[in-house]
């Protein structure tokens, strides 16, 4: 398994992609998108919910922007100072704390979480300019990674989740997507079997590539602050985690905070395996992790809970987050899992929603 999670999968140059074949490729994901979303919610007997992350809690939060040049050297205050940070503000924020599987499962099954979050730039007054709207939304997981490293990897997969065998569904599939739904299932594996602990005390990551502005490339964290409050999880509960956090949002005098950072994209100092790679590597290979030690983050900002905040159940439904749709062109996600999903995002949101419905948070 070695093998497979550390060679097999990951691309090395450019020349091992295929740009010409990803609109076939995106076209199949979302059909395949929309067959797990609709089998899910067949299989459970509910209504459609999203296509991943179907289980989850919506609060308000507000977004500080901190003063990026306060204790910094100037080289990478100035890097830093990009966009919605070039600036200190605050901003409203709508949080979404979810689990990440495509069906509404105990709270205790091993599993990935997930934290996304929009903030609204209108309301402070500075719409930043070229985006789509006065938002930026942002999507992270409890998981330094994605399993799924690339458009084949993503359609391969998809192929054995959609399989109304799942056996024959992985014997029909070409030999290289066989191995590549195998190093999925291995990374997702390791990935969920992490220990189980309150929302408001783990810690996320972005897993994917952003542009910083016209020339560098990030990753977000969001961090837990040390005095995040939480009770022990009743395990008994299958709701456990969900009604804990519903819990510290209505009864604790102190709502939980996280640092967010941001990881730059230093390709001449980043290795994978003791080698050094171009950028193109390390934006093209979602799997591959960017080693903090070689790559850390700097803290710009704080995402704050409010008091009493919880969202009623349908408006949380008709929550959603789009990190492509809602971004500048400055902050646009990129490499290959994020041209492969969001159009399958954006079918899989308007089937539960319906096409004509208006989906604002």
């Amino acid at each position: 398994m070695l093998f497979l999670t550390r060679w097999f999968g990951v691309t090395g140059s450019d020349a091992e992609r295929s740009l010409a074949e990803e609109q076939s490729v995106t076209d199949e994901i979302t059909k395949r998108v929309l067959l797990m979303q609709a089998n899910a919610a067949s299989q459970q007997h509910r209504p459609l919910r999203r296509g991943t992350h179907a289980k989850g809690v919506c609060a308000r939060g507000q977004f500080e922007v901190f003063d990026v040049t306060l204790g910094r050297d100037r080289p990478l205050a100035m890097r830093l100072a990009k966009g919605i940070f070039a600036s200190p503000g605050i901003y409203p924020a709508i949080v979404r704390f979810a689990n990440a599987d495509s069906k509404v499962n105990s709270d205790f099954k091993a599993d990935v979480r997930s934290l996304s979050f929009s903030i609204d730039l209108s309301r402070d007054g500075t719409a930043v300019s070229g985006g789509n709207g006065s938002r930026q939304d942002f999507s992270l997981q409890n998981a330094t990674t994605l399993p799924i490293n690339d458009a084949p990897a993503f359609l391969a997969i998809m192929k054995l989740l959609t399989a109304s065998n799942p056996v024959a569904g992985l014997w029909s599939l070409a030999f290289k997507d066989k191995l590549r739904v195998l190093r999925t299932i291995v990374l997702a594996q390791l990935q969920a079997r992490q220990s189980i602990k309150p929302y408001q005390q783990l810690r996320y990551w972005s897993n994917v590539p952003f542009r910083h502005g016209p020339v560098d490339v990030v990753k977000h964290s969001a961090m837990p602050c040390l005095e995040n409050p939480a009770r022990p999880l009743q395990r008994n509960n299958p709701n456990g985690l969900q009604d804990e956090l519903i819990r510290h949002i209505g009864e604790d005098s102190t709502m939980s905070s996280f640092d967010f950072g941001l990881q730059f994209l230093d390709a001449d100092k980043m290795t994978y395996w003791g080698e050094r790679r171009d950028a193109n590597f390390w934006i093209e290979n979602a799997s591959v992790e960017w080693n903090e030690a070689e790559a850390p983050f700097h803290t710009v900002a704080r995402l704050t809970l409010l008091s009493k905040s919880q969202l009623p159940q349908d408006a949380g439904e008709a929550t959603y987050f789009d990190v492509t749709g809602h971004s500048t062109p400055d902050s646009m996600p990129i490499g290959s899992i994020n041209r492969a999903r969001q159009r399958g995002e954006v079918a899989s949101r308007k089937a539960r929603m319906g096409a004509g419905s208006s989906c604002g948070p």
